[in-house]
């Protein structure tokens, strides 16, 4: 499984990163728009992390970008504020997996990017 995560705070983006690589995974972590538009245009992924804050609404174009170059990679956001809290994310974006708080645990978020993975090889919708 191939995925990329998007988070401006490298310690946290790195203990992501280590727990997926434990999982088989291979991952790309950048820390900003820019480099996740050119991965996204360089390396096809099954799934996105992608941290809702990333500053000036920074992260919906990264997500609107993902959904139109690769509609079949899931994102799975992550945040640490309230917006999207109702699920409205789900109506912006078709390929959104799920939306976890920052503080989940890695190894759950590492299990979360495991399953929507899965699904994507077999272009199924849990």
């Amino acid at each position: 499984m191939h995925v990329l995560i998007v988070e401006s705070n490298p310690s946290l983006g790195l203990i992501w990163a280590r727990h997926l690589e434990r999982f088989g995974a291979r991952v790309v972590l950048v820390d900003a728009p820019p480099p996740a538009i050119q991965a996204l245009t360089d390396t096809e992924f099954e799934v996105i992390v992608l941290n809702l804050v990333l500053g000036d609404g920074a992260a919906l174009t990264v997500a609107d970008f993902a959904s139109y170059r690769q509609p079949e990679a899931r994102i799975i956001f992550v945040t640490n504020a309230g917006f999207f809290s109702d699920g409205s994310i789900f109506q912006f974006f078709g390929n959104a997996a799920a939306i976890v708080p920052c503080t989940t645990p890695p190894e759950d978020l590492a299990a979360l990017v495991e399953h929507h993975a899965a699904f994507g090889t077999d272009n199924s919708r849990p």
